[in-house]
């Protein structure tokens, strides 16, 4: 059995755009059935279940998903973690002769996953013994001297990442986002096709906010409550959205009701540098892009599964 008669299937576009509905009918739908293979670093924790909206469990029932709930949330998970089992899964999936389709949520999976990861230089340990020492602060304003593009994607309260980028900066002499943009078509897969959801940006922000409301109305609050209360939320899981809001709020940094406010304004922001993120895959040949807004589900598929068969 050769790639070429199950590719991968990767299905992009902005948070509450439908790529978990659509990859759920592709996997009834294609010949033989399918996988799904989450790309989403916070459907990684356990527990994290309404706020990072993870699939149902009649879904899971219906369908295989994998890379969902198989890490605590204390516990830290990398992009090479995922790469790893990712590459495994497929050669598994296409094993039992079915689809691998991975439903992407985080940039940074994607990104690796279709041109390769950079590795940079070994860790310094001296270095990174020494900005032990630095506060959050300094770290982020040191990454915005030598790297603004790092300064601007990175959380200033991300001490590993931030650490990083300074390291890579120090031993090599360039920037970390210098490295990341040679990501080249010498290491791009041959074995996706590429499905891309489009929205105009009034109708996904509608989407958000209905998202939103529809997550406090699961019980997200008590979710992160309990969650926060029992002190399960490592660094990683801290900084989810919706979580980190609702945490500033049971810290006495806001009231729940503008937390609330504050999740659907930073998934709308979030939308919008997914937006700007996948601009850079519409020349790929193997891609293909839907506008969504006045199709269901359904009609979606149809779209994808053509452009799959042809």
């Amino acid at each position: 059995m050769s790639t070429a008669e199950y590719p991968v299937i990767l299905i992009v576009g902005p948070t509450a755009g439908g790529k978990s509905g659509l990859a759920l009918t592709l996997a009834q739908q294609l010949p033989g059935g399918g996988e799904i293979i989450s790309a989403d670093s916070m459907q990684v924790y356990r527990g994290m279940d309404i706020g990072t909206a993870k699939p149902s469990g009649d879904e899971q029932d219906l369908v295989a998903h994998h890379l969902i709930d198989i890490v605590d949330p204390d516990q830290p998970y990398s992009v090479d973690d995922w790469l790893k089992a990712t590459e495994q899964l497929i050669i598994d999936i296409r094993a039992r002769h079915r689809w691998p389709i991975i439903v992407g949520g985080t940039n940074l999976y994607v990104k690796a996953f279709l041109e390769g990861l950079f590795d940079g230089p070994a860790p310094d340990e001296g270095l990174r013994a020494q900005l032990a020492n630095w506060s959050l602060d300094q770290l982020h304003a040191e990454v915005a001297r030598v790297d603004p593009p790092s300064a601007e994607r990175i959380h200033r309260n991300d001490r590993k990442r931030l650490t990083r980028a300074i390291e890579v900066q120090r031993s090599t002499g360039q920037p970390l986002s210098h490295w990341q943009s040679q990501w080249n078509s010498s290491s791009r897969r041959s074995d996706v096709l590429l499905i891309g959801l489009e929205w105009p940006v009034e109708a996904i922000n509608r989407r958000i906010n209905a998202r939103v409301r529809a997550m406090i109305e699961a019980g997200l609050v008590e979710e992160v409550r309990a969650l926060h209360a029992s002190r399960r939320l490592g660094i990683q899981a801290r900084e989810a959205l919706g979580y980190k809001q609702l945490i500033a709020a049971f810290e006495g940094h806001s009231t729940v009701e503008d937390a609330i406010e504050q999740i659907k304004i930073e998934t709308r922001r979030f939308a919008r540098k997914q937006r700007t993120w996948l601009k850079s895959f519409r020349s790929r040949p193997d891609s293909h892009w839907i506008t969504c807004e006045a199709l269901d589900t359904q009609d979606i598929a149809k779209q994808a599964l053509a452009h799959i068969q042809s």
